[in-house]
């Protein structure tokens, strides 16, 4: 309990960041600009729109958190880094663009694995694979919009059309000479991330 305390005190800073009050800042200007604009009553509706929305999404955001938590505690540090790391190859990308395909849900559940694969020392090349494989070629997309909008054909033709598309974002993000990871590490004075 100790050392979950210690790791929300250690992680505050990175939540309440330039991007945090960035988007407060925005939002009490939308909000003020609503109240003068539409007046009380439009504002307490939009107050009551965010709540029921913040109220539906809160569940999916703490399962998703919680899920790549445990997997996190699950599988080593170790074995992601050599399963997805830089040296980990085509293999590692293929993987990775996998994992982002049978990810499911939103932005929610996958960015919140994309963090975790982050943290746990994965390269940039693989987060960019999973993220292009999820947002492409996500299995419950094709299933849920796909098929039934555009029909088995056209899905099957986006499919194999975008199927390479993932690994070749992959190879391009490990080919750009300059590694944010490395920059924003070297910035906080911390060691590189093994697998980088």
């Amino acid at each position: 309990m100790r050392r979950t305390a210690r790791f929300i005190v250690e992680r505050l800073p990175d939540a309440f960041g330039p991007v945090f009050f960035l988007f407060a800042a925005v939002a009490t200007a939308s909000g003020i600009a609503c109240y003068l604009l539409l007046g009380p009553e439009a504002f307490e509706r939009a107050l009551g729109r965010n709540a029921d929305l913040l109220l539906s999404l809160l569940p999916r955001i703490l399962a998703a958190v919680a899920v790549a938590g445990l997997v996190r505690a699950i599988i080593p540090r170790e074995t992601l880094g050599a399963l997805l790391g830089r040296k980990s190859g085509l293999r590692g990308l293929v993987v990775a663009a996998l994992a982002g395909m049978v990810t499911p849900g939103g932005p929610f559940a996958s960015f919140t694995f994309m963090v975790m694969l982050r943290d746990s020392g994965i390269d940039r090349g693989s987060l960019v694979a999973y993220a292009t494989g999820w947002a492409l070629l996500g299995i419950q997309r094709i299933l849920v919009w796909d098929i039934p909008m555009m029909g088995p054909d056209f899905t099957l033709l986006r499919f194999a059309v975008s199927a390479p598309l993932p690994i070749l974002a992959g190879l391009l993000a490990r080919a750009i000479p300059i590694d944010p990871f490395l920059v924003r590490q070297e910035r906080a004075g911390q060691p590189p991330e093994p697998g980088r």
